[in-house]
């Protein structure tokens, strides 16, 4: 279905807070159109459209939509939400985020970013080395970037580089000329239901890679692999530590501030070995990240030299291991890890290289329906953690229970992955326990997608 966006349109985007929607509503206001907002509660991206002049409501209510033509709406915005119900009241043009995003970038030449972790710091590495090869893209992102400090840009380029997100099926709706899948993970099963559907989402996406264009896939993913086995169309390159891999990431080392890799590029017609690429980032999920964005650099023309420069001033992204203090020898990080797989990709690469340190694990559950299908998964994956402070659920406004008891969910923790485990009740509990144990050669990492980053970032008045 085709829009025709005129400028005398007024936008609404109910649920303008949340990282995409204002990435996008940002771009769209860039880009000369009026666009305007509501949510519940203001927070860090509704005071960055706030400086843009954007109009937000900090209430769902009808009447914000008056004057309303078109409407956007999050995935987090429920059926009886009553703009929502009065937009079809009105017969108002409604899209979800990812359907005007698609449309907005429709003339561009995209790189697209997806899949269950790591879209983020893939992207913003992408840009790192975009921008250092003065290209200017647009950017879309799902974190704000440290070196601009937003999670979207318009540039004034034809390139756009996106992430796309998966969880409600969106990124099939995104036309691309590159793109990267990191893994696929059982992940927002509450809207696909089983691993298998995902997984058939996921070969659509390989399906639409253009002639033109190339997709580049994590081999080393399980998931991955049994994907593209059922995908007819071929034109994608590999990457990984597997020997199959087309391009193979060889000689890693990794530091406290920053891990080096070889890479042997092994493709139809070019075989190369780049040595010494550095980055400023910690893990193997990373150095992976770091290879796929390498990968799409080198198969666009962009030089090695400019590759190695970007890549070594990438400058983070906001809530992926973030530093945030120190006090008494103890180190305090922020971190957004909040599937099993991501917090046991974080831990490994923190014991890799903080091996001296006592590692504790500061855990929010981020939605009870996750915590409720992957209860083994995260029972296990605080194995390289000596220590974990579980803190209630943050729920998201889920309503639905959780049939089985959390104190049963810290017993398995404990008994699988062999941690010494304290709960935590709230902030006031968190800011009591480490005032009294926060001292000595500990690291402190905060992992969750919900308030638990604040909670983090207040402790430094504690001590």
């Amino acid at each position: 279905m085709k829009i025709n966006l005129g400028k005398t349109e007024l936008i609404h985007f109910v649920g303008i807070g949340g990282i995409g929607m204002s990435g996008l509503a940002l771009i769209m206001n860039g880009l000369g159109f009026k666009v305007q907002g509501s949510d519940i509660i203001k927070n860090k991206n509704i005071e960055r459209l706030q400086e843009k002049k954007i109009k937000i409501f900090l209430n769902h209510k009808k009447k914000n939509i008056d004057k309303t033509t078109i409407l956007v709406i999050s995935s987090a915005i429920k059926s009886d939400n009553p703009e929502l119900t009065h937009a079809k009241q009105s017969k108002l043009p409604i899209y979800t985020r990812g359907e005007m995003l698609g449309h907005i970038v429709s003339l561009m030449r995209n790189i697209v970013v997806t899949g269950s972790h790591g879209k983020t710091t893939t992207t913003s590495l992408i840009s790192s080395i975009f921008a250092e090869a003065k290209l200017d893209p647009t950017i879309i992102n799902g974190g704000v970037l440290n070196s601009f400090g937003n999670s979207a840009k318009l540039g004034k380029s034809n390139w756009c580089i996106i992430e796309s997100d998966e969880s409600d099926g969106s990124f099939l709706k995104i036309p691309f000329t590159y793109s990267v899948v990191t893994n696929i993970d059982a992940e927002h099963l509450d809207y696909y239901k089983s691993l298998n559907n995902l997984k058939k989402n996921f070969s659509q996406f390989l399906e639409k890679i253009p002639s033109v264009g190339k997709g580049f896939l994590c081999i080393d993913d399980k998931n991955i692999r049994e994907t593209i086995k059922k995908t007819k169309n071929k034109n994608f390159y590999s990457y990984g530590i597997n020997k199959n891999s087309n391009f193979q990431i060889l000689n890693v080392i990794q530091k406290t501030d920053i891990s080096s890799f070889d890479l042997k590029i092994n493709i139809p017609g070019n075989k190369k070995f780049i040595k010494n690429i550095k980055v400023p980032l910690i893990g193997m999920h990373n150095i992976k990240n770091v290879t796929s964005v390498v990968a799409v650099a080198y198969s666009i023309g962009i030089s090695e030299k400019i590759i190695k420069n970007g890549l070594s001033k990438f400058k983070g992204v906001q809530r992926r291991f973030n530093f945030l203090f120190k006090k008494n020898n103890s180190l305090f990080i922020d971190d957004y890890a909040h599937h099993p797989t991501e917090i046991s990709a974080v831990l490994e690469g923190v014991k890799e290289v903080y091996n001296k340190k006592e590692i504790i694990c500061i855990f929010q559950p981020h939605r009870v329906s996750r915590v409720k299908n992957l209860k083994t998964e995260f029972s296990k994956c605080f194995k390289k953690a000596d220590t974990v402070l579980l803190c209630p659920i943050y729920k998201a406004n889920e309503k639905i229970k959780l049939g089985f008891s959390y104190s049963s969910f810290a017993k398995l923790i404990i008994k699988n992955s062999k941690v010494k485990l304290i709960n935590v009740n709230d902030e006031k509990d968190l800011k009591k326990t480490l005032k009294q144990t926060a001292y000595g050669e500990k690291i402190y990492i905060g992992m969750g997608a919900g308030s638990i980053s604040n909670w983090m970032k207040n402790l430094k008045s504690n001590f």
